[in-house]
């Protein structure tokens, strides 16, 4: 009953790469533009092809997938009915007052 691992770390990572895509997209004609205007100082200079962009955006997302996996593995694997009993726990405890 409940959701299982794989399920939980899908959802979450789909939740952290959207941005991480959508923020390339906006990038990518950004950087361009800039790159382009750069390069146009020099006599020699490179063509930006595409793959350029498609590229750094594939290394952005494999880094950002292994990030979110590594924090999000122990959260999907973690049983929520103890860490709902630690914070009865901490909840319902009632320190004793300190006299002088």
């Amino acid at each position: 009953m409940g959701a299982e691992t794989r399920d939980i770390m899908r959802m979450l990572l789909w939740q952290f790469s959207r941005p991480v895509f959508y923020g390339s997209l906006i990038a990518w004609p950004v950087a361009a533009y800039i790159m382009h205007r750069w390069l146009q100082g020099f006599a020699y200079h490179v063509e930006l092809g595409p793959w350029l962009f498609i590229a750094t955006t594939a290394l952005t997302l494999i880094i950002a997938l292994i990030t979110v996996s590594a924090h999000c593995w122990p959260v999907a694997r973690a049983k929520p009915v103890a860490r709902v009993a630690l914070r009865v726990a901490v909840a319902s405890y009632d320190p004793p007052l300190m006299s002088r």
